[in-house]
């Protein structure tokens, strides 16, 4: 077999590929040596923006298959009969810290899923908890803030941290989640993954019922100690990435099994708390689990940068059958999402390999751009309608409309009977063992005792004496412990 040639990006062979063009033998570069500048030139380039949040990610190839009928609820053709096969891509990622950080941290994940659908790319964006800090995308830019790096400091700072949460009595919930046992996953393969937002599915008579996705780990749940994982990441700080890359090179394929609650959109108004509330769960006595089928990993990308760092996932990439529901937080990463990877990927990021349509092809009237490589010309129109055999919409919404009444302005969110900030927070201190509750006060007093401000430390206590009183009274005693040595 020949040998490949090198090659510059225009295709001309390269002759030598170890020593730049000088004047004369030890005389200073020329610039007409081409394919050094070319080289640098790209070198310095080689980076793109990273995530402001979700920076640091691990990703890989597999597939969901059906296994329980659930056309009663969607008319979604990936979920139209047992036994059906998609392909999807999920990345993993931590959310607060940069690209160079440790994978075994006290962090949310997140939980991204891809699927390659025959009606387009269906985008599922979630964590593996299934709430979070707030409730209003008004207020994520000010806690994305309050949990990166000081600016003046360049580090994580425990004041930033916990007044922006003493600020925010909704985050209790999610706090305790976050300081209890599950808050360090031991990998990516061993904890679960939410859709967390509600979501809506519309069947094929038009009816509406609102969703909330459960993807239960087939690994069984593992988690590490804040002693466990400061070690593990000092050691090795790409844990889960290596974990997940060997998993699957090996052929031990991850799974998760997904399931679903199910309200009917009826249901909605007059549901004892706001079920669009990002900050809560819904009892699964009220909505049981209902499982949907199967999402198994085995095959690990070829190129991180190209296929984990370009990937780009927005929860409005939506198909037939399945649609958003009045969760403000949805709503406003409806539009955050796709802007973010515009910015950061170019306009035509739809159109790389990781985030292209695989079971069918988009077509539609979007054109130029930084690197299109969709340039159409003599053969179609870029305006629509048209006389020319173009592209046409189909008259059928995705799913159904969504009911709006009143006034515009700044409103909070309708008010429910039992609408409250803690209540969750302290029935999930209540699921808790004495093992568990004891590890969750002390992770909490450990960032909590480092605060400088005393008026911050009672805020914050107060949150949890409103949650549970033995929550509460256990974190103030070890606060104060701590703060007194």
């Amino acid at each position: 077999m020949p040998k490949r040639v090198l090659t510059t990006e225009s295709g001309a062979p390269v002759a030598d590929n170890q020593h730049s063009a000088t004047a004369g033998v030890g005389g200073p570069l020329l610039l007409q040596d081409q394919h050094l500048l070319e080289k640098l030139a790209r070198f310095n380039r080689e980076r793109i923006p990273e995530r402001v949040v979700h920076a640091r990610g691990s990703g890989a190839y597999g597939y969901f298959e059906v296994t329980d009928d659930v056309t009663g609820f969607t008319h979604a053709d990936f979920l139209a009969e047992v036994g059906k096969r998609t392909e999807v891509f999920l990345r993993f990622s931590t959310v607060a810290d940069n690209l160079g950080g440790a994978d075994a941290v006290r962090d949310p994940r997140g939980f991204a899923v891809k699927f390659y659908t025959e009606e387009g790319n269906y985008d599922l964006v979630g964590n593996n908890t299934p709430v979070f800090f707030i409730k209003d995308p008004l207020k994520f830019p000010d806690f994305i803030h309050s949990q990166k790096r000081d600016p003046f400091t360049g580090r994580q700072e425990p004041d930033n941290v916990w007044d922006f949460w003493a600020h925010a009595p909704e985050a209790t919930h999610q706090v305790t989640w976050l300081m209890g046992d599950r808050g360090i996953p031991a990998s990516y393969r061993h904890m679960n993954g939410y859709g967390s937002h509600t979501y809506q599915w519309t069947n094929a008579q038009g009816e509406a019922f609102f969703v909330k996705y459960h993807f239960k780990t087939n690994q069984g749940i593992r988690s590490l100690s804040s002693e466990q994982a400061a070690e593990i990441a000092g050691k090795d700080p790409n844990s889960h990435q290596t974990d997940l890359l060997q998993a699957i090179e090996r052929g031990v394929n991850p799974s998760w099994t997904l399931h679903v609650q199910i309200m009917p959109a009826a249901d909605a108004a007059n549901y004892r708390f706001n079920p669009f509330d990002l900050t809560k769960v819904w009892p699964h006595g009220d909505y049981p689990l209902q499982r949907v089928g199967r999402l198994v990993l085995d095959r690990n990308p070829d190129n991180v940068f190209a296929e984990v760092e370009q990937a780009a996932f927005s929860p409005n990439n939506f198909v037939p059958g399945i649609g958003p529901s009045p969760d403000k937080m949805l709503q406003g990463r409806l539009f955050a999402y796709a802007d973010a990877h515009r910015y950061r990927l170019g306009v035509n990021h739809t159109q790389l390999a990781v985030n292209a349509p695989k079971a069918t092809t988009a077509d539609n009237y979007g054109r130029d751009g930084l690197m299109a490589t969709n340039a159409y010309g003599r053969e179609r129109k870029n305006y629509e309608p048209n006389s020319y055999d173009g592209p046409a919409e189909t008259g059928r919404p995705l799913s159904a409309p969504l009911a709006v009444t009143g006034h515009t302005g700044t409103h909070e969110a309708p008010a429910h009977t039992k609408d409250d900030d803690f209540f969750q927070a302290g029935e999930l201190y209540r699921l808790m063992s004495d093992e568990e509750k004891s590890r969750l006060v002390a992770n909490i007093a450990g960032g909590l005792s480092q605060v400088s401000r005393e008026d911050v430390v009672e805020k914050n206590l107060a949150h949890f004496h409103a949650a549970d009183a033995d929550y509460g009274k256990r974190v103030e005693e070890a606060v104060r412990a701590l703060r007194e040595d």
